[in-house]
C-alpha cells in the first residue's frame, strides 16, 4: 500500500509582502546598455523615477484585510493589511546567516510583513468590534486565537525597543495588553503556541548574553572535505549560508532561545536548558513537547534545515523522556525529485491522540533508483514511548502526510515526482483494514477530488471534519473544467466511494468554499466575486429553502481600482501545432474595441510548467468569472498604458512515458509562444510586430530563451531570473538530472549560451539581495554582459536592498518606471524600419 498527498513541487510564487508605508529616496545604480556601442556606465540621471501617474495609483491602491476565523467559526479577526514599506524600512541592518535573513535587533526573521490594525467582527453580522489597548504603532507578526476562543495571542515587532513582544487580547472585553515582560525569539518560527488547556502559552525566549565579536584575524582557512568514497549526490544551489566559524558562532547566538511556559497571569515556567531549539509543539494532552534541536557540525553548503538534529520528547519539567531520533548532517541527496533522506523524517504528533508520534522512514536509502517494494513506512508510537513502534502504511511511493481524524478515520496520501502519481488512503489507525480512496495523476486536475476539510478540536488540533454516519468527509475543490474553474464543496462517503455535491460555483460568480462554519456542513463561508467586483465573503445556508438561500454578506470591500473597472477579460482556449490545447488570460483596456481600434501593442506574460501528460497539460485553468484584480507586480498594470494583456499564457513542456521533458523545452516553448501570438492575432487586438514577453524568475528564464531562439517578439521584460543552467549544476525547477547527466539539455536550455542570438532589446531586473536558490544576482549581471559584449541591447536595473520578491514602494515605482519606458520605446513606439527586420 502507498500514500502521499501530491505534492507537486512548487515553483517559487513570488507575492509582494507589504509593511506600513511612507516614502523615502535613495540612489541606486543601474547600467544600461544600446545597440549603438554606447558605453555602459552608471545611469546619469541616478535616483529613483516614478512612473506615470496611472501606474502609481495602482501602486498606491487600498488592499482588503486578511480574516483568521476563530475556532468556533462564529467570529472574525480581521489583519488589516498594510501599505509597502519605504526603502528606508527595507534597508534596515539584517544578517543572512545558515540559509534566513535575521533582524539582528529584535532577534526576529526579517524583511517580515506586519499588521497594523486588528479588529473583530461576528460571523453572524453586527457591527466591527474594536479592540482597546493594541501598542501603537501595531506591527503584529503573528496571531493564534486560543483553542477556547477565550483570547488571542500575538507577537508584537517593537523596532523601537529592539524586541518582539507577546501580547494577549481578552476576546469578551475587546482589551488588549502585554502578557510577557521578557522577549521573544522568533528567528526561526513564531516563538509562542497556545497550550491545549487554553491556561497559558509555550514560548521561546530570547537569551541574554553579548554578541561573539570578531577579532577581525583569522583562527584558520576555513576547509571543507567530502569524505572518501562518496555518492553521487545533488546540491542544490543555496542562498545566505555560513562562511566561517565567526558566521557560525554569530548564528549560534541568535538560534539560542529558551523554552517556557507562560500563564495567563504572565507567569513564567522555564523548560530546560536554553538550546539551539528550531522547533518545540504541544502534544494534544498537554504533557509532553515535542521539540527539535539543532547541532554542530554545522554546513557552509546548506541550509540549518539539513544540519544534524536531536528530536527528543520532553516533559513540562524539561527532562528528556524520549529521544526520538539523532539526524546526522545531510550535505547532498541521491539524484531524482524523488530522493529523501535516510532516518525518521516528517515526525509530528496524531492530533487525534493524546500522546502519540507519527513518522517515516524511507526503505529505499531515500534513493529513488533502487527498485523496491516499499518505498516508505509509516510509524506510530503512543507515549510513553517504551512499546515497539506500530508500522501504519508501508507504501509504493513517498509519504506526503496524513490527516487525521479519529482511530477509525484518517487519510494518508503518497506520491511518485517521476511519474505525477498520487494515491490517497483512508486508514483506521487504531486496527483495520486501509481502503484506497484515490489513484490518477496529481496533474489532472479536472479529476482532483479536492482536498478534505478540517476543523480544530477543543486543543486546537486540526482534525478531519467526519459526518455523523462516521465514513463521510467533507471535500473543497477548485471545480476545474472545460468551462473553467467552478470551485465547489462536497460529501464524499469513503465506505461506498459515492459523493454528493453540497454547493458548486454558478455564473456569473466565481465563488469558493472558504471554511465549513459547523460540523454538520449545513453552513458555508464562501469568497464570492464578478469580473467587476471584487471578492467579498457570504455565509451561506445550504439547507435553507429557495426563498432564504441567497447569501448573506460579511465584508463589503470596495473596488480597489475603480478607474480601471470596465477593463475586459477572456479566458482564451487555442492550440499549439503539435495539437496540444493552450490557454491564457486575454485582458484589453476598458472600452476598446477591435473592429473600431484597430490591434494594439501588446504584453505577454507567462511561467512555463513541466507535464507528464499531454491531457493533463491542455486543461483549463482559472475561471472567466474572477476579479479583474489589476496590481503592480502582474503584467495587469499596463492595460492603464493602453496595452493588451495576455497573462497566464499556457507554456507546458511535455514529456511522455520516458521522456523528459526539458529534452525538447526550446522547441515547446517558441511553438507555445507562436500559438499564442497567432491566436491574439486572429483576435484583432494584437499588432504581431508589437508584442512583448515578460516573466519573473522562471519565467524571466523563460523570457531570455524566446528572445534567443525567435524573433518572435519586439521586446522582453525579464524578472530576477537565471540564464546560465551550468550555474545551477544539481537541478533546477522540475528539472531532477544534474548537468553531468543531461549536459546537452543544461548548455541548450541556457540562453546565456545565445546571447550572440538575443537581437531583440531585453530588460533586465534584478533584486541586489535575491534570496531564491539559483536566481543569484550574478545570473542577471553575467547575462548583460554578455549581450553588452556581443553587441546586443539590453539594460541592466539591479534594485538595492531587494530580495527575489521587491517590497520598498520605491523599488516598485521604479520597476514599473524602467518597465513602461522600455515598452513605450520598443513595443508601443517601435520604429518602422526595426519592425520591419
Amino acid at each position: 500500500m502507498s500514500s502521499k498527498i501530491a505534492r507537486c513541487r512548487l515553483s517559487v510564487v513570488v507575492s509582494a509582502t507589504l509593511l506600513a508605508a511612507s516614502l523615502s529616496w535613495g540612489a541606486p545604480v543601474f547600467a544600461q546598455g544600446a545597440s549603438d556601442g554606447q558605453s555602459a556606465n552608471a545611469s546619469a540621471d541616478g535616483g529613483y523615477q516614478l512612473p506615470p501617474e496611472a501606474l502609481q495609483a495602482i501602486v498606491d491602491a487600498p488592499r482588503p484585510p486578511r480574516l483568521l476565523l476563530s475556532p468556533q467559526r462564529d467570529l472574525v479577526a480581521f489583519l488589516q493589511t498594510p501599505a509597502l514599506p519605504s526603502i528606508a524600512e527595507v534597508s534596515q541592518p539584517e544578517l543572512k546567516l545558515g540559509g534566513i535573513r535575521i533582524n539582528p535587533k529584535t532577534y526576529s526573521t526579517s524583511r517580515a510583513s506586519f499588521v497594523t490594525d486588528l479588529w473583530l467582527k461576528p460571523v453572524d453580522g453586527g457591527d466591527e468590534q474594536r479592540i482597546a489597548g493594541l501598542p501603537e504603532p501595531l506591527s503584529l507578526a503573528s496571531l493564534l486565537w486560543s483553542p477556547d476562543q477565550r483570547h488571542i495571542a500575538f507577537s508584537q515587532v517593537d523596532v523601537r525597543a529592539g524586541e518582539v513582544q507577546l501580547w494577549i487580547v481578552d476576546v469578551a472585553t475587546r482589551q488588549a495588553r502585554r502578557l510577557l515582560a521578557q522577549p521573544l525569539n522568533a528567528v526561526v518560527g513564531n516563538g509562542f503556541e497556545w497550550m491545549p488547556d487554553s491556561a497559558g502559552l509555550l514560548v521561546r525566549l530570547r537569551q541574554p548574553g553579548d554578541l561573539p565579536q570578531d577579532a577581525g584575524i583569522p583562527a584558520g582557512p576555513n576547509v571543507q572535505e567530502t569524505g572518501a568514497g562518496g555518492t553521487v549526490q545533488q546540491l542544490r544551489t543555496y542562498q545566505d549560508l555560513l562562511r566561517s566559524e565567526q558566521d557560525a558562532r554569530v548564528f549560534a547566538h541568535y538560534m539560542t532561545s529558551q523554552l517556557a511556559r507562560v500563564a495567563l497571569d504572565g507567569t513564567v515556567s522555564p523548560i530546560g536548558a536554553p538550546g539551539l531549539t528550531t522547533s518545540a509543539t504541544m502534544s494534544p494532552d498537554g504533557r509532553h513537547i515535542l521539540r527539535q534541536q539543532i547541532d554542530r557540525p554545522f554546513s557552509y553548503l546548506v541550509p540549518y534545515t539539513r544540519f544534524p538534529r536531536r528530536i527528543e520528547v520532553v516533559g513540562l519539567d524539561g527532562k528528556v523522556q524520549h529521544t526520538v531520533a539523532t539526524l546526522p548532517l545531510v550535505e547532498g541527496l541521491p539524484v531524482g525529485n524523488d530522493a529523501v533522506p535516510t532516518g525518521k523524517r516528517s515526525v509530528a504528533w496524531r492530533s487525534d491522540a493524546p500522546a502519540t508520534l507519527a513518522w517515516v522512514e524511507a526503505q529505499d536509502g531515500g534513493d529513488p533508483a533502487r527498485e523496491v517494494a516499499v518505498r516508505d513506512i509509516v510509524y506510530m508510537q503512543a507515549a510513553p514511548f517504551r512499546a515497539t513502534p506500530q508500522v501504519l502504511a508501508e507504501l509504493s511511493m513517498r509519504y506526503a502526510g496524513t490527516q487525521w481524524g479519529s482511530g477509525d478515520l484518517a487519510l494518508l496520501t503518497e506520491y511518485w515526482w517521476k511519474t505525477r502519481r498520487i494515491r490517497e488512503w483512508r486508514l483506521q489507525p487504531d486496527g483495520g483494514d486501509a481502503v484506497l480512496v484515490r489513484d490518477g495523476s496529481y496533474e489532472d486536475r479536472y479529476a482532483d477530488p479536492g482536498m478534505a476539510v478540517t476543523m480544530p478540536d477543543a486543543t486546537g488540533n486540526s482534525r478531519l471534519l467526519i459526518a455523523s454516519d462516521g465514513n463521510s468527509i467533507y471535500r473543497i475543490g477548485d471545480g476545474a473544467s472545460e468551462e473553467g474553474d467552478r470551485p465547489f464543496l462536497d460529501r464524499q462517503n469513503l465506505a461506498d466511494g459515492s459523493t454528493t455535491r453540497l454547493f458548486h460555483s454558478q455564473a456569473p460568480y466565481y465563488e469558493s468554499p472558504s471554511a465549513v462554519l459547523d460540523a454538520d456542513a449545513t453552513r458555508l463561508l464562501t469568497s464570492r466575486e464578478t469580473q467587476t467586483e471584487p471578492a467579498n465573503y457570504v455565509v451561506r445556508n445550504l439547507q435553507a429553502t429557495a426563498d432564504d438561500a441567497a447569501p448573506v454578506p460579511l465584508t463589503a470591500f470596495e473596488h480597489p481600482t475603480p478607474q480601471l473597472r470596465d477593463v475586459q477579460k477572456e479566458l482564451v482556449r487555442f492550440k499549439r501545432k503539435d495539437g496540444v490545447d493552450l490557454t491564457g488570460t486575454l485582458y484589453l483596456p476598458a472600452g476598446y474595441d477591435a473592429k473600431r481600434d484597430g490591434p494594439l501593442p501588446m504584453l505577454m506574460w507567462a511561467y512555463p510548467g513541466e507535464f507528464k501528460s499531454a491531457d493533463a497539460a491542455s486543461q483549463v485553468t482559472d475561471s472567466p468569472y474572477r476579479f479583474n484584480a489589476i496590481g503592480y507586480w502582474g503584467p495587469q498594470a499596463f492595460l492603464a498604458m493602453g496595452y493588451a494583456v495576455f497573462a497566464d499564457v499556457s507554456m507546458p513542456i511535455i514529456g511522455e512515458g520516458d521522456a523528459e521533458p526539458n529534452d525538447t523545452y526550446i522547441e515547446q516553448l517558441v511553438a507555445s509562444a507562436e500559438a499564442a501570438i497567432d491566436e491574439a492575432v486572429r483576435r484583432g487586438v494584437a499588432d504581431r510586430r508589437r508584442v512583448a514577453i515578460g516573466g519573473h524568475s522562471y519565467g524571466a528564464f523563460m523570457t531570455g530563451n524566446l528572445l534567443a531562439h525567435s524573433r518572435l517578439f519586439a521586446a522582453g521584460i525579464a524578472r530576477s531570473g537565471a540564464y546560465n543552467r551550468t550555474l545551477t549544476p544539481f537541478g533546477f525547477q522540475a528539472e531532477e538530472r544534474n548537468y553531468w547527466q543531461a549536459q546537452d539539455t543544461y548548455l541548450q536550455m541556457s540562453p546565456f549560451n545565445y546571447a550572440g542570438d538575443i537581437k531583440d532589446p531585453i530588460l533586465l531586473i534584478h533584486g541586489e539581495e535575491d534570496n531564491n536558490s539559483g536566481t543569484f544576482p550574478m545570473q542577471s549581471e553575467r547575462m548583460f554582459a554578455a549581450i553588452k559584449g556581443l553587441g546586443g541591447n539590453a539594460r541592466l536595473v539591479m534594485l538595492p536592498k531587494e530580495s527575489h520578491g521587491y517590497r520598498a514602494r520605491e523599488s516598485i515605482l521604479h520597476m514599473l518606471y524602467e518597465t513602461n519606458a522600455w515598452l513605450d520605446t520598443y513595443v508601443k513606439n517601435r520604429p518602422a524600419e526595426d519592425a520591419a527586420r
